[in-house]
């Protein structure tokens, strides 16, 4: 049976810059984000990378990978997480997400697990859940 664990996911650093011009029809963007994890998940300054298709001027769609260096329900280690999520016409983001097979190192070798997050317009830190298991 997986473990669940859950904290907060506090966004510090957000930096766009368009793949693609605008005009008509979808666009693309790539954004280098920064996050801190807590809780559970104790990562402070992890490294996101995020391409986005923007489908209008407030909606849209994003795929990325994070690294996260830190500890796990106190064991120490590292590991990636691919992330897929959706910004809605009202500024709320959803995202799921998943380890990549293989990327944990540390004590968090051969770790599985996914979870994810909503996030509401304004909001500088936000409640996250993941489960997960060590192989």
């Amino acid at each position: 049976m997986p473990a669940q664990t859950t904290g907060r996911i506090t966004y510090a650093n957000w930096e766009e810059r368009p793949v693609s011009s605008a005009g008509p029809g979808p666009r693309l963007a790539h954004a280098s984000v920064t996050n801190a994890f807590s809780g559970g998940i104790e990562a402070a300054g992890t490294t996101c990378e995020y391409s986005i298709v923007y489908t209008s001027d407030k909606t849209g769609t994003f795929t990325g990978l994070e690294l996260l260096t830190g500890r796990l329900d106190g064991r120490q280690g590292a590991f990636v997480l691919e992330e897929r999520g959706e910004f809605a016409a009202d500024g709320t983001v959803r995202c799921t997400f998943a380890v990549v097979p293989g990327s944990a190192t540390g004590e968090l070798a051969g770790l599985s697990g996914s979870g994810g997050f909503v996030c509401s317009p304004g909001e500088p830190s936000f409640p996250y859940d993941f489960a997960y298991a060590l192989g």
